[in-house]
């Protein structure tokens, strides 16, 4: 079937196409019964505007851009990022926004799309996640001048607006607890070395352990596959003196512990007992159901999301790219859940 046009509109309404682009644009210059009328035939007739049309007369996009640079494989089984989307998608959907995602392989690939993205008018703003120590994106998008909103912080923002929750605190409750449980070496698996949330973690681990007087010494970086997480966790069970508890950075790591730990006959919670961040359906079915650390995560999607319609409503009034705005969301930390894989130390 041929795309229905502004002139089949025009036809039907017995108007002209001008007549038409004014009613559909909401600007003055027809009758309140005629826009009325214009705007049930193009609804009737399905007709929907041109995309390349509207950027080229500098209309919004109606769209929000989120590049993921990660393996797509993690994507495929780690539920963190769909359940993100999903609270963006909720905000999105409602206000007429579409989301567009792509997993790019390189920083090159992904600065290179925010150029062209904002430059082809594909997007009206921009979601960033996974901020990297010193990331180049921050400065691009600061130079476009393109809407944006990250999803992590409150360090290496530089002027964008982010949106944030304070792991630190979590990471901390959740030492203190396994401390006193009576757990005196406590190991972590951990995710990507170069994420800053990673780093942030990181840093939590090693002080509240010198606080509590716990070997935290124990940290092995992975790719959040459960393939690597396996190995961290042979690795460390491995040791001499091998950790009494492990906190793994995603639940799939955290199970694929669990059956490493069965494997080397070791059980759980006697022998080892295991954390897992970001909770999940999968952590509550397995025996022992898994201690996690849970939080909203849809809705820390959608605070972003907001926050970002919100920036872009501001660009839009200002009609001089993005000011300084300062915006800070912090969102509430993930709390510790205790479930059956926790228990004193045998």
């Amino acid at each position: 079937m041929r795309r229905p046009t502004i002139a089949d509109i025009a036809r039907r309404a017995g108007v002209s196409k001008g007549a038409v682009s004014y009613a559909l644009n909401d600007r003055p210059g027809v009758s309140s019964d005629t826009r009325q009328r214009i705007l049930a035939i193009a609804e009737e007739i399905g007709w929907r505007p041109n995309s390349a049309a509207r950027a080229l007369s500098g209309a919004a996009a109606n769209a929000i851009g989120l590049a993921i640079r990660r393996p797509a494989r993690v994507l495929g089984i780690e539920p963190f990022f769909m359940e993100l989307v999903s609270g963006m998608e909720a905000v999105l959907s409602e206000a007429g926004s579409a989301l567009m995602l792509q997993v790019v392989g390189d920083v090159d690939t992904e600065l290179a799309l925010y150029r062209r993205w904002w430059g082809e008018r594909r997007i009206d703003g921009a979601i960033l996640t996974d901020l990297r120590a010193g990331d180049p994106r921050v400065g691009l998008l600061e130079e476009l001048g393109l809407p944006a909103v990250i999803v992590g912080g409150p360090t290496g923002v530089g002027t964008l607006p982010h949106c944030w929750a304070d792991e630190t605190v979590t990471v901390t409750e959740t030492v203190g607890y396994l401390a006193a449980l009576g757990h005196r070496r406590i190991g972590r698996v951990a995710g990507m070395p170069d994420l800053l949330h990673t780093r942030h973690r990181d840093s939590a681990f090693r002080t509240v352990g010198e606080t509590l007087g716990v070997d935290t010494s124990a940290v092995i970086s992975t790719d959040y596959t459960g393939e690597e997480g396996a190995h961290a966790t042979r690795t460390m069970l491995s040791a001499a003196a091998r950790p009494t508890a492990i906190l793994f950075d995603n639940d799939i790591m955290a199970v694929a512990g669990l059956s490493v730990a069965h494997e080397m006959g070791l059980a759980v919670p006697r022998d080892l007992s295991i954390v897992a961040w970001d909770d999940s359906p999968l952590c509550q079915v397995l025996h022992p159901p898994l201690t996690a650390l849970t939080w909203d995560i849809p809705a820390y999607g959608a605070r972003a999301a907001e926050l970002l319609r919100q920036v872009i409503a501001e660009a839009e009034r200002a009609e001089a790219g993005v000011a300084d705005s300062g915006h800070s969301v912090q969102v509430a930390h993930p709390r510790l859940t205790p479930r059956g894989s926790t228990a004193p130390p045998a």
